[in-house]
């Protein structure tokens, strides 16, 4: 089941993260494979170098991969990422938001998470759906799709 815009947003909660408590904010969930690997550093560090313009739009930015904890504030550390990071290393969140999907490099299928974002409106609703996305330019993309 793919979520879609006006749908209301599955909650998460992960350690000190509730996204409900987010009420009022609108709230930027990008979904990428792995911290670390190029193509999640592009998107994260544009993500990162776009963070006062989101917060001047009041929004949150929340990065979500399988990885565990302990590499993603490594991530975080090695390229000053400013924003939350949630693990999912059992993919809950993902298949709740619909992005654990089968995926095929070199002939060879495994699951895994289809890069996608979704902003969240103050409500608690789907706002906007970014599918298949492509790191380059894609948080000045997603920048330009929230009101504020």
């Amino acid at each position: 089941m793919s979520l879609q815009a006006r749908d209301r947003a599955p909650d998460i909660k992960s350690g000190s993260f509730q996204l409900s408590k987010l009420k009022g904010k609108s709230v930027v969930l990008f979904f990428f494979p792995k911290a670390d690997t190029p193509g999640c550093t592009v998107e994260s560090c544009e993500f990162r170098d776009s963070v006062k313009k989101f917060a001047k739009k009041n929004a949150e930015i929340v990065g979500l991969s399988p990885d565990k904890a302990d590499a993603q504030i490594k991530f975080a550390d090695k390229y000053g990422l400013p924003y939350t990071f949630v693990p999912d290393p059992d993919h809950k969140i993902a298949e709740a938001y619909g992005v654990w999907k089968e995926k095929s490099m070199y002939g060879r299928k495994y699951m895994g998470i289809e890069r996608t974002t979704f902003v969240v409106d103050p409500e608690g609703k789907i706002a906007t759906v970014f599918a298949k996305v492509k790191p380059a330019g894609h948080a000045e993309q997603v920048l330009e799709s929230i009101q504020g």
